[in-house]
């Protein structure tokens, strides 16, 4: 994917829309730079660590139930003893 961006007088870019998709970034979110040897960068979200939404799902397993409260409840104990 390739995408040509103009700068402002003001030596600002707008990035389009399809490279904001790409990377995930929402209105509002940041985004890092960082800058490469031979003149080039490497643009990525930025830690949205602070987004508690970001984990939901994480221990989402495909084929395996959800636990409910009290069985999770049960295996915390069970760890704690041991067992």
């Amino acid at each position: 994917m390739a995408a040509e961006l103009s700068v402002t007088a003001k030596g600002q870019i707008t990035l389009k829309r399809s490279v904001l998709e790409h990377l995930g970034v929402r209105p509002g979110q940041k985004v890092e730079v960082d800058l490469l040897p031979n003149g080039r960068v490497e643009l990525r979200p930025a830690n949205t660590s602070r987004d508690i939404s970001a984990v939901f799902g994480v221990l989402k397993r495909e084929g395996q139930r959800a636990l409910t409260l009290e069985e999770m409840q049960k295996a915390i104990i069970a760890g704690a003893r041991g067992k």
